[in-house]
Order: C-alpha cells, then structure tokens, then sequence
C-alpha cells in the first residue's frame, strides 16, 4: 500500500494534496516534498512516500534530498542579497571584485552575465573529473585563467551547468570573505528574515544529518535515438563533459562534503519556499525583515538573453539570476501575462523546482528522489504547480 501525504493544506489547495496522494499511489512518486507559500503564508506544506529506491524508509518531516540546479535559485539568491547591500553592482566589471578573472578578454564581463549565464564560461577547457571540480581554488582558478567559449553579454546564453556555482560562488567569495556555503548558512537559511527553519544547505558537510537525506534514484537511461551535441568541442559538449552527468554521485560522501552552488544543494521544499519567499514578497508588508528589496526583485525581470541555449538546445528566456516566464521557452506550462509578468524560476536534473511569482506573492517548491529525464519540470512538477494555480483562478 502506497504511502500516505502528510503535512498540512488549506481547503482552497485540495487538489494538490488528492493530486499528491495520486502520484504517491501510483508509484510515479517515490518520496517528495512540496510547499506553497501564499503571501508570507505556508498555504501547502506536504510530504510523503519513501526515502529510498527500496521503500524501506519514510519520507518525513524533515527528510533533506539533492535539489540539483534548484541550487542554482538559492546561489543567484546570495549574489542578489549583495547587490540590495550595495557591495557588488550588476554592471560591475566581475574583475573588479576578482582581478583574476578578468585575464583572457574577460576584463568586461560583468556581474550580470555570470548571473545569467552569459558570461561565455559554461565550462572548462580542461577536461576535469568529479574530484577536479570539487577542488574549488584550481578549478576556479582555471575559470578565471581562460577565454570565453562566446561574446560574453550579446543576448547568448550557455547554460553554466556547474560554473555557475564557481563563478557566482568566488565573487561572494572575494566580496565578503566567506565561502558560498558558509555565506548561504548565515546570511541566508539563518538570516532573520527567513522565516522558521530554512531547511537547506550546500551540500551536507555535518554527518549527523545524513540519516535524513534520502537516496537519490537515477533517472532512466537516455533514448538510443537521441543525439550528442554536434561535434566532440562543441560548446555543449565541451560544457557537459566536465564532469560527465552522474546522478549516482548524488548518493557519495564526497558529493556530500562538496561546495557546489551550481549543484549539490541538499534540502526540501519548506527549506527552498522559504528561502525564495524573499523574491516573491519583495516590497509586500508581510516582508518588512525581507533580504531583498523591490528595486533589487525587478533586476530580476530584465532581459539578458533569449532564444535556444547553446549547452541545452532549449529554448530560453533568462533575467538577472533566474529564468523568465514564456510561451516561446522551456517554462511555456507556467502563466505567461507578457509584460505584467513577474514570474521567475529555476529547476534541477530530474524535475525538482522553486517558481517564484511576485505579482502575487506566491513561492512553490518541489523537491523529489525519484529523477526523470528532464531539465525543468517532471510531469508532477507541472501537474502540482498547475492545480496551484487552478485553486487561485490563474489560467496557464
């Protein structure tokens, strides 16, 4: 017999814990966590099914998983907390903040194109394994050292699978003297405007949680039939190549210890909703601790880029630090209101996602184990976020 949801949700979001449940009895789901956050308010708040492939554990409370790219929401996050600080300026030069980096004709890339992968360094030119990239100063150190792989700003984007996490995570780094991690700790999970228990981290580096992270289970084999990006030096191929895609490192201890704020955050969804709540609530009275300021929110929703990404092949429409609302783009099951729109999100390998919609205060989370094949968005994904917006009268 199928697990049941737990949790809590308001009469109006029905749906979505009977749309829950459905997943969880039909085996679709194996264990996950979803959250809802309405206006400063946890409207949803559930979680079900079993933390691991065998089904020997429940998926509870506070069961912690790999979130993947989603990671990526809450390391844009931290570099967005600094622009409202005034300590960095998304037209900065990012070599005014990290010298280094701006060798090889990158001593125009600003802070904007890091965040929205822009920058023409979505990988390495060297061919690095699991373990180089764990090594933080040389692999940073071989980012800042090289040439953008494309004009860095001319409205390109490459998806910056795990760069993002290095670029983004050293100037953090070089501003405030901590490391990402350690900057996500303090001034964002533990901040005092991130309401209750911000359940999420970089990566697991205290043991004595990891009885509580569920195993990631791999996403079936890719189609026979589906062909490699064109060419062994493509700029797709040479940015998934390092490391080679494996979701089965999401179950080592090494991926545990890493610092990888492209990629290996570690939390639920209450964790991620509360965190993101801060782009959503933006300038709302029941934000008056909020990080973020309204001003700072609304870089989000400037344009950077637009068109197919030259690492995915998908199309995409991509703000400062997060991805934006569109028919035409990867995100065309979300509401799309054009020019009214303020609607922002990410998403990780295997369907996890934090949408964020500021016109409404509205934050939605999904955090899962069992992994499918896609880049933004499983099909429980879209049918969770869509009974949300059904409950709220919003066509998508």
């Amino acid at each position: 017999m199928a697990a049941k949801v737990q949790g809590t949700c308001d009469s109006r979001f029905k749906k979505v814990e009977e749309l829950f449940q459905s997943y969880l009895d039909s085996g679709e789901e194996l264990g996950a966590s979803f959250t809802v956050n309405l206006d400063g308010q946890e409207v949803v708040d559930l979680w079900g099914g079993h933390a691991d492939a065998s089904r020997t554990r429940a998926w509870e409370r506070d069961t912690i998983t790999t979130v993947w790219s989603t990671t990526k929401c809450i390391t844009a996050l931290a570099v967005l907390v600094l622009i409202d600080r005034g300590l960095v300026s998304p037209d900065d030069p990012v070599a005014k903040h990290w010298p280094e980096f701006g060798a090889n004709g990158k001593q125009h890339v600003q802070v904007r194109h890091l965040l929205s992968h822009t920058s023409g360094v979505s990988g390495w030119d060297a061919r690095l394994s699991f373990d180089d990239v764990c090594d933080l100063p040389r692999a940073t150190a071989l980012l800042a050292a090289q040439a953008p792989w494309w004009e860095p700003g001319n409205g390109q984007s490459g998806y910056h699978a795990f760069t993002y996490g290095h670029l983004n995570g050293e100037l953090v780094r070089r501003v405030t003297g901590k490391s990402l991690r350690a900057f996500i700790a303090e001034d964002l999970v533990h901040a005092p405007a991130t309401p209750g228990d911000g359940d999420f981290q970089l990566g697991c580096a205290d043991e004595a949680l990891w009885p509580r992270i569920a195993e990631t289970v791999p996403p079936p084999a890719m189609d026979a039939t589906v062909k490699p990006p064109a060419g062994v030096e493509s700029i797709a191929a040479k940015t998934m190549r390092s490391p080679p895609p494996d979701a089965t490192a999401a179950n080592t201890a090494a991926w545990r210890r890493a610092e990888l704020g492209g990629a290996n955050g570690i939390g639920n969804a209450r964790g991620v909703a509360r965190l993101l709540s801060a782009v959503a609530l933006a300038g709302r009275p029941s934000s008056s601790q909020a990080l973020l300021s309204r001003e700072t929110v609304e870089l989000v929703f400037e344009e950077q880029a637009r068109g197919v990404d030259l690492v995915t092949g998908a199309p995409m429409r991509i703000g400062i630090g997060l991805g934006l609302a569109g028919k035409d783009t990867i995100a065309n099951w979300l509401p799309d209101e054009g020019d009214e729109s303020r609607l922002c999100f990410w998403g990780g390998w295997g369907g996890s996602a934090g949408i964020m919609d500021v016109k409404r205060g509205l934050t939605i989370a999904y955090v899962m184990n069992k992994m499918e094949n896609v880049g933004f968005g499983n099909d429980r994904t879209k049918g969770l976020v869509s009974a949300v917006y059904e409950a709220l009268g919003v066509e998508i």
